[in-house]
This record gives C-alpha cells, sequence and structure tokens, in this order.
C-alpha cells in the first residue's frame, strides 16, 4: 500500500490494533493516531515515513493505552521531545490485571463468535519473529533504524513496565541515562549504533531481568559493569568502544593495572600509618632537616668569624 494513513481512522474510536508495517507509506508521523482512546499496538515498520515527530502538545494526552510501538526502518529523524513519552501511562506501571490473549470476540447475533487473534511481527533480543498471539502484558518500544538525533529523552525513565528498548542504528548522542537502572521489568535493551559516550552507568545492575543488551558501536568509555547481569553478556555487545575496558573484553582497565602494580617505597611501619599521619612526618621531617642544616651554616659563620675570640676565652 501507497500514500498516506487515511484521516478517517481517527474516527475508529475502538480500534485497539493496527498494524501497517512493510509497505510503501509514506508521510509524516500520523500524530492523530494518538487521538485513539483505545489503542494498544500500532506497528508502522518498513515504510516511507519521514521527519520529526511533532504536534503532541496539540492532543491532549496521547497514546494513553499503548503497549506496542514498532515504527522502525523508516526515515523519521530529528530529538525526540522529552513529551513523547508522559503520557504513555499503560507502560509506566507493572501490569497487575489478568492474563489475557490480545484478540477480537466476533459475536453474530447469538449465533455463533468467534475469537480472532492479533498477531505481529517483532525483533525481540535481536531474533525476527512472528507472534501469533501475545499476552496484553507485553510492552515494547522500537524506534530503530531511523535518524533519530539528540539525547535520548528522560521522560523514558517513567515507563516502569516497559519489557523491551530498541533504540539502535540512529544518531542519539549525550550519556545513557543512569535513570534507565530503574526500569526493573526491562529484558531487552539495544543502544547500538549510535554516537552515545561517556561510561555505562553501575545503575544498569539493578535490572535483574535483563537478558540482552547491546551497546556496540559508540563512543563509549570506562569500566564495563561487573556483576548481577552484566556476567552473562558477551564481547558482542561492546565491540567498537575502543576505550570501554573490563570483562568480557581483553582489555584491562588501565587505572586498576596501576593500582596492582604499586609497591611499599618504605618499611611496614610507614605503609601502616594513614595519609594524614604520613602527611604530618613529612612536615616534622622536613622541619628537622631545615633546622639542621641551617644550624650548619650559621655554627660555621660564627666560628670563622671569631675563632679567635673563642680561643682566648676559653684559654686554648
Amino acid at each position: 500500500m501507497t500514500g498516506t494513513i487515511p484521516l478517517c481512522l481517527s474516527d475508529c474510536v475502538n480500534l485497539e490494533f493496527l498494524s501497517l508495517s512493510e509497505n510503501s507509506f509514506e508521510s509524516v508521523f500520523p500524530i492523530w493516531l494518538g487521538t485513539l482512546p483505545k489503542l494498544q499496538v500500532l506497528n508502522l515498520k518498513a515504510n516511507k515515513f519521514y521527519g520529526a515527530i511533532q504536534g503532541l502538545s496539540t492532543i491532549s494526552s496521547p497514546f494513553l493505552m499503548l503497549r506496542i510501538i514498532d515504527i522502525s526502518n523508516n526515515n523519521f529523524s530529528g530529538q525526540l521531545s522529552n513529551q513523547i513519552f508522559q503520557s504513555w501511562n499503560a507502560m509506566k506501571y507493572a501490569f497487575n490485571g489478568k492474563l489475557l490473549v490480545m484478540e477480537y470476540l466476533i459475536d453474530l447475533a447469538g449465533i455463533a463468535s468467534y475469537h480472532f487473534r492479533y498477531s505481529i511481527k517483532l525483533t525481540i533480543k535481536g531474533v525476527k519473529r512472528e507472534y501469533v498471539k501475545f499476552l496484553n502484558i507485553f510492552t515494547a518500544i522500537d524506534l530503530s533504524c531511523n535518524n533519530f538525533e539528540g539525547q535520548i529523552p528522560q521522560s523514558l525513565q517513567d515507563l516502569h513496565g516497559l519489557e523491551y528498548l530498541n533504540l539502535s542504528s540512529n544518531r542519539f548522542t549525550g550519556h545513557i541515562l543512569p535513570s534507565l537502572g530503574n526500569l526493573k521489568s526491562l529484558e531487552s535493551l539495544d543502544l547500538s549504533q549510535n554516537n552515545l559516550s561517556g561510561q555505562i552507568p553501575e545503575q544498569l545492575l539493578q535490572l535483574g531481568f535483563l537478558a540482552m543488551f547491546n551497546v556496540s558501536f559508540n563512543h563509549l568509555d570506562g569500566r564495563i559493569p561487573q556483576g548481577e547481569q552484566f556476567n552473562t553478556f558477551e564481547n558482542n555487545s561492546y565491540m567498537g568502544n575502543p576505550r570501554l575496558c573490563g570483562k568480557p573484553l581483553s582489555d584491562e582497565c588501565k587505572y586498576s593495572k596501576v593500582s596492582s602494580t604499586i609497591s611499599p617505597t618504605s618499611n611496614d611501619e610507614y605503609e601502616s600509618l594513614k595519609p594524614i599521619d604520613r602527611i604530618d612526618w613529612m612536615v616534622i621531617s622536613i622541619g628537622l632537616g631545615s633546622g639542621l642544616v641551617i644550624g650548619v651554616v650559621i655554627g660555621n659563620f660564627v666560628y670563622a668569624r671569631y675563632d679567635d675570640l673563642l680561643l682566648e676565652r676559653f684559654g686554648i
């Protein structure tokens, strides 16, 4: 299918599931879909959508029920406003309702009824597969393979029910948000092939369910966090960041090498002193040394000038 998404879909107030992936739709992001009060799944993957995502401020609380959005493999660009995730309430809390398969019940005037189950193709944890049925608990955001830029929006930190986040193959800059460590339900986090810099936050160690993690081909540096789920990730999660160090990479961190090669330079008693004690002894030593030098100089001066008087005084 080509062209634009028909605006008349905005009248479909009971629409829960909309998948238009792998077509040739060509337009800006259809922000008006955010007015659909029951929309839970939006899949616009692999089309020709373009431009920045704008106009969120014109809609009161857009995408309130949205739980799955896949707009990957398009030509979207520009910065993501901090507003974009603020009203996505369905992803803000861990699910505590009744687990159900997403489906639509077709009732033929009481004669018969049919259950039509929704299906969707998603790339989860690096594997593309078709979900012929999925539970209403599943939450996912896939913005990969576009041209988004700027910093990752802080409002992502509020989506505590989010399980899958893919921001790979864009132009995001800045640091990885330490607050992503608060997304305790997160199972997959892909930030690869961007322009992110700085260190990998230690706060990500709090993600106890994280099974897939990829930050390859960025500009990250420093020590890779150790422990918890991070002990399970392979080298390919970090490749393309030459300034990263620590396990599982073969490059040890330079500062750990320095600290491990420091050897005692004085006796055990001196080494046992606290830093403040060492400083005090250094001051005392300098003072004594200076006093000794000054005393010797003055003594030589006095002896040279008054040697005859001294000899006479003491009868030598």
